[in-house]
């Protein structure tokens, strides 16, 4: 039995680990750090926060699998799971803990949970994480709801595949590659943000019908400057 515990450690800034967070960091024996070929300055921001703890954990690398893309959607990512999670295995040996630092939150839009359900006999732990929701709204200094009104948070995925959803007033997408805003009506209004609290943040705003092409133009700049890209946006019906 392993006890895994899986730190967040917000959008960027080493600053939005929480104590609670450090202190966990600080306290661990085995550190897992993923590696990805287009995004080794996660590898070294993750690097950062555990040296900025003072921790004196055991720390091991290891690479991420590359999905299967001639796999249907959901049979890609779960065999895309059991991969992460076999290779969590190796690297743990028979280590009784182990910690992982979640860039945001663990439980909002990350599978690392899911993939720590694949360990046997396998207990987690979860120190909340400042999300991309949070940094986004904190940019652009907006409230995330309007009064009592809901908020819908999807993928853009779903945005491509559904469009609006039903009765959405407020919808916050996240994980969108293709940024499928650009076929929604241009009334709209939409927030966006890149590199959320990290040196390199990059924000726009304004009437979707205004804002759709200086997004694009500055997102595909932005990716080839840095060879990744996180981003996240909020949409919202006009007044």
């Amino acid at each position: 039995m392993v006890e895994i515990t899986l730190v967040g450690i917000g959008t960027g800034n080493p600053e939005h680990v929480t104590l609670e967070g450090r202190r966990a960091i600080a306290e661990a024996e085995l550190i897992l750090i993923p590696r990805k070929a287009a995004k080794d300055d996660l590898a070294h921001l993750r690097e950062r926060i555990v040296a900025d703890a003072g921790s004196r954990a055991r720390i091991v690398h290891f690479d991420y699998p590359t999905r299967d893309q001639s796999l249907p959607y959901q049979q890609r990512v779960r065999a895309w799971h059991d991969e992460i999670a076999e290779r969590w295995c190796e690297a743990i040996g028979d280590a009784p803990t182990v910690t992982l630092l979640v860039w945001g939150d663990p439980g909002l839009y990350d599978s690392t949970l899911r993939i720590a359900q694949r360990l046997p006999g396998a207990r987690a732990r979860v120190i909340p994480g400042i999300t991309a929701l949070q940094a986004l709204t904190a940019a652009h200094a907006i409230p995330f709801n309007t009064v009592n009104g809901p908020v819908t948070v999807t993928t853009g995925r779903r945005l491509r595949d559904s469009g609006w959803p039903e009765g959405a007033e407020t919808v916050v997408v996240m994980l969108d590659g293709e940024c499928s805003f650009q076929a929604l009506p241009g009334d709209l209004h939409i927030w966006w943000g890149a590199y959320l609290g990290m040196a390199e943040q990059i924000i726009d705003r304004g009437p979707l019908a205004e804002a759709t092409y200086r997004i694009v133009s500055a997102r595909a700049a932005a990716r080839e400057r840095h060879g990744w890209i996180m981003d996240t946006y909020l949409l919202r019906q006009p007044d």
